[in-house]
């Protein structure tokens, strides 16, 4: 057995982990978790697979996973070639978006040629279309009849017209009104502001988050597989530490309204979500990058 074997084997031990258990937090087989006790790194499926597994491994005991590659650095297998999926996804990333503008290009004079077309027949229909309507007010005003027939229409126009002003008016009014209506609901209509959830900090594994435009601060923590969780107060005082399982114990919520900080330490955040006043938060840091994580919520209530 390596030293880092045993390192990593009395880790476990201290945290009153089984392999089985260790199985189910870090979904890697009994057998691998066994070569990595006994430093037997032949058995695993490749060298990218032993660190990754030694990672999870230190990780899931509440160990640094940069602080055991640091010290046990001759006992580990390094990889080789690991930034080369970056690399490739970086090509491919500025081959896509070269393509994409070079299409752009390619399309741009034709569309505006098109336009331009669109425009000149818009163009041409409103101007004979005015001239049509122009020929017909002349041909209308030539073929009328006497003296008589004009007056008669002249006096109809007038009633017709002082008609219409009349319903405009009383139109113009009524809309006027309902404006005045719709104004008033506005000013009294006055909506209270939406809580605000924002990262302040985030470094590292720890990330903290600040409370703003809420009267309570309830927080709820709870698992969709099974991780181990501890919750304490601004001055230290604990409010949970254990194990959160789905279909179990699954959550723990509390009311912090009256403090001020909340702290959370998480020992598998990929299966862990938390809610503050039934708000899920996104992590800010990718779960998958940092398993454990240190969370602080500080609340700052609305009245401050």
């Amino acid at each position: 057995m390596t030293e880092l074997g045993n390192r990593l084997k009395e880790a476990r031990l201290a945290k009153n982990m089984s392999l089985d258990d260790l199985q189910v937090a870090t979904k890697i087989q009994k057998r691998y978790l066994i070569g990595i006790e006994e430093g037997n790194y032949s058995m695993m499926p490749g060298q990218f697979y032993v660190r990754a597994f030694i990672k999870q491994y230190a990780e899931a005991v509440g160990l640094h996973p940069e602080e055991i590659f640091e010290q046990y650095k001759s006992e580990i297998p390094s990889t080789i070639n690991e930034d080369i999926p970056e690399k490739i996804s970086r090509v491919q990333s500025r081959e896509n978006i070269s393509s994409g503008n070079s299409r752009v290009f390619d399309i741009l004079p034709k569309l505006l040629i098109a336009l331009f077309v669109i425009g000149a027949a818009a163009a041409l229909w409103y101007f004979y279309t005015q001239k049509g309507s122009n020929d017909s007010g002349i041909e209308s005003s030539d073929n009328s009849g006497t003296e008589e027939v004009k007056i008669e229409e002249s006096e109809d126009f007038a009633k017709d017209s002082d008609k219409k002003k009349k319903e405009e008016n009383e139109t113009i009014e009524n809309d006027n009104n309902s404006d005045d209506e719709v104004i008033g609901e506005d000013e009294t209509e006055v909506e209270p502001p939406k809580q605000e959830i924002s990262v302040a900090e985030s470094s590292g594994r720890k990330t903290v988050y600040e409370l703003k435009n809420a009267d309570k601060f309830e927080l709820k923590v709870a698992s969709t597989g099974e991780t181990w969780v501890s919750i304490t107060n601004e001055k230290g005082e604990s409010f949970f530490q254990g194990t959160l399982t789905k279909g179990g114990n699954e959550s723990q919520t509390f009311d912090f309204s009256k403090e001020t900080e909340a702290f959370i330490k998480i020992g598998k955040s990929t299966e862990t979500e938390i809610y503050i006043n039934d708000e899920k938060i996104e992590f800010a840091i990718d779960p998958a990058q940092s398993v454990t994580q240190d969370i602080t919520i500080r609340y700052l209530p609305s009245n401050e």
